[in-house]
Formats: C-alpha cells, structure tokens, sequence
C-alpha cells in the first residue's frame, strides 16, 4: 500500500499525455507485470489518462512473501544403537542371470538420429515475449499499469482516421477555430509504426480545421524520427524573420524531444502563429529521463495549462497578408 501511494502521487506530477477509454473491463496493476496484483477495475467506456509507456519482457514479477517462513529447527543428531554381530554369518549371494543371446537389438530404439533439442535450449535462443504497458491515472485519483493494446486514444473519429494503421501514443489540442455555429480544434498527434522500437514514436503531425473545405487537414508532419516522452505544451517565442529572436513573440505551442544521429537527445519547439502555421525556432539540449518502474521516481513535470487559442484575425488582416503574398510570389518582395 505504501508504494501505491507512493506511485500515486509521483503520477499526479506527470504530464498528460491524452485521454483513452476501453471496449471491455480491464484491470490496473500495480507494477508493468501480467502475474502483478490488480488492485482496481476500469468499467468499460470509462476515460482514464495516460501518462507514459513502457515496454517490459513477460515474466513473473518477484513478489516477497507476505508471511515469513518459520526459522528451520536445528536436528539434534539420533543415537543409532551399535548393530549386534550375528550369531551365523549370511549366505553368499547368487551369480546374476546371463544376458539374452538378442541384447544388442533389444537395447535400440526408435529415436531419430537427431534428437529435438532440449526444453532449455529452446527457452535460451528464442527470446522472451514483450508486453507493452501504460502508465494511467483514472478519474478517482488512482494510478497504476494496464496493457497498452487495451487501450484505445479518445480523440475525435474525425481525426483518427487518418492514423493510417499507426498506433497514436499521444494527442494534445492546441486550440480551436469556428466554423458557423460550431467549434472545430487544432490537434497534435504522435504516432508509431507496428513492431517493437526503443523510442515512443516515430512520428507527429498538426491538424487543422479548414474553414474552406469544412474538413481536417494536415498543417505540419515530421516522419522517420526517434522521438521520446513527455510531449510538453507551451508558449514559444518566435519570429517570423529568419526565425531571429529581435522582434520574437511569444505564441501557443509545444516542444517535442527528439534524438538525432549524433545520438544525443534535444528538445525542439513548435510554435503556432496562426491557426494554420506551425514553425521551430530551434533545439535545446534534452536529458535522458530515468526508466519509468514501478518503484522509481519520476521527474518533475513541466507541462503548463492547455494553451489557449490563437487571436481570430479580422478580415482586413487577412487580406493584407494575401497581399503580400501575392508581391513576394510576383516582385519577390
């Protein structure tokens, strides 16, 4: 009880990274183990939150008894009484029968020539299988490890349709945008292909709600990158000249670490101008956070309150900007 309470509270520091729900009830355990104690039961439907992911091989987790085993008792060493010497010694014993004329064929078998290898041999060349857990907070305050492939990301049908097979790791909303009566978001997702990687993702991408064609789409994607939790919403400072920091304003937006070829890690930050922009005005240096486990401590969390959205822009804006435009692409200015 005293490490739930531990993990608790460590979980309630921790980024969120999205909201998911389950088809079916499921259970949360208290370390990334199958054969762990579950100590509460998600009912299905119901949306708990997700705040990090991990990767363990399937074995047994290492339980300590609950009641110590009594101390062994020392055997006082029995006194055997001396054997009596008898009276008449025994007879000698007889001479062992002789083997049949066939013992040779007798001793064969059916056994091919090459024997299957041995049940160990077979456990220490194919390697274990792994399960992929979530870290998850439900909405009583409790937290503790359930099977990812359980979980489903709550974000809008709309979008997900285009996850094109991927497992989406993490969404945020970044803002939102009316169309008429209703209120379309901005969403920022995180993706990552079939199979087992040492990375969270291996991709994220900006949706955007097209007022023209009343539809999602993509405003910025990067692909092909090793990318790591926690993804962090924030304010950015960024310039549209050159990317300068003279003249830098600060704008909603978000920072993702990513490790590059040099294989050192660097976050890198995504500002949204407007509803329909996304820029990067550059990398810092990023730290290597500890493994989550069920018994380690987890960093302290930098995510802020969800960014508000963008200022609509009026419409005399909007046309200064089409013009300009349209001088850069003729005069190149």
């Amino acid at each position: 009880m005293a490490a739930l309470r531990e993990l608790s509270a460590r979980a309630a520091a921790m980024p969120v990274q999205g909201q998911a729900t389950t088809y079916s009830d499921l259970n949360v355990h208290t370390q990334p183990a199958r054969q762990s104690p579950s100590f509460v039961q998600v009912k299905e439907k119901e949306k708990m939150d997700v705040l990090t992911h991990v990767a363990t091989s399937r074995a047994d987790a290492p339980r300590k008894p609950l009641i110590a085993p009594p101390p062994k008792k020392a055997k006082a060493a029995a006194r055997k009484p001396a054997k009596k010497e008898a009276r008449y010694p025994p007879p000698p014993m007889p001479k062992p029968p002789a083997l049949p004329p066939d013992w040779l064929d007798l001793s064969k078998t059916d056994q091919p020539d090459e024997a299957a290898p041995a049940a160990e041999e077979i456990d220490e060349k194919t390697p274990a299988p792994v399960d992929e857990w979530s870290l998850i907070r439900t909405a009583s305050g409790q937290s503790g490890w359930v099977l990812t492939r359980r979980l489903m990301m709550a974000i809008p049908d709309e979008v997900a349709q285009y996850a094109e097979g991927h497992r989406i790791v993490s969404y945020f909303p970044l803002g939102e945008v009316r169309d008429g009566d209703e209120k379309k978001r901005t969403w920022l997702w995180t993706t990552i292909g079939q199979g087992e990687q040492p990375y969270d993702f291996d991709s994220f991408r900006v949706f955007v709600w097209s007022q023209r064609r009343h539809r999602y789409e993509t405003a910025y994607i990067e692909r092909n990158l090793k990318g790591y939790a926690p993804v962090l919403l924030q304010e950015v400072e960024f310039s549209a000249r050159g990317r300068v920091k003279v003249g830098a304003v600060k704008y909603p937006g978000f920072s993702i670490c990513i490790e590059k070829k040099d294989g050192q890690r660097y976050r890198r930050e995504y500002a949204l101008p407007t509803a329909e922009q996304c820029g990067s005005p550059g990398n810092t240096p990023a730290k290597r956070p500890a493994p989550p486990a069920a018994t380690a401590k987890a960093p302290a969390s930098t995510l802020s309150a969800t960014a508000p959205a963008p200022p609509a822009e009026t419409f005399t804006q909007r046309a200064k900007k089409r013009l300009r435009a349209i001088a850069r692409r003729w005069f190149g200015r």
